[in-house]
């Protein structure tokens, strides 16, 4: 997978660079697991989600995929049901080699 496969003109501006911000994100890896997560679920995200998910989106790549993988521990501030929800997305669609 290389891009979105969802179009956005069914989205509000704030899911739409949501969606935008997923998939360009700087590291290919959290592109694919951030943007497809995005894709499959940015549309029915309650706005309370949308506001975790926007501060999802300040924390540095490197850090966030250490936590979506294990490698370093989640902080509180972002142990999140949201960002368990991103974990347990990437394990499902993500098959460790």
């Amino acid at each position: 997978m290389t891009g979105s496969t969802r179009t956005s003109a069914d989205l509000d501006p704030r899911r739409r660079k949501l969606l935008f911000r997923s998939w360009h994100r700087g590291m290919r890896e959290m592109d694919l697991i951030l943007g497809q997560y995005a894709d499959e679920y940015i549309a029915q995200m309650a706005q309370a989600d949308l506001d975790e998910y926007e501060r999802l989106m300040e924390v540095l790549d490197r850090d966030l995929l250490k936590w979506v993988t294990g490698e370093a521990a989640t902080p509180g501030e972002y142990d999140t049901p949201l960002f368990r929800d991103i974990i347990a997305f990437r394990q499902k669609h993500f098959q460790q080699e």
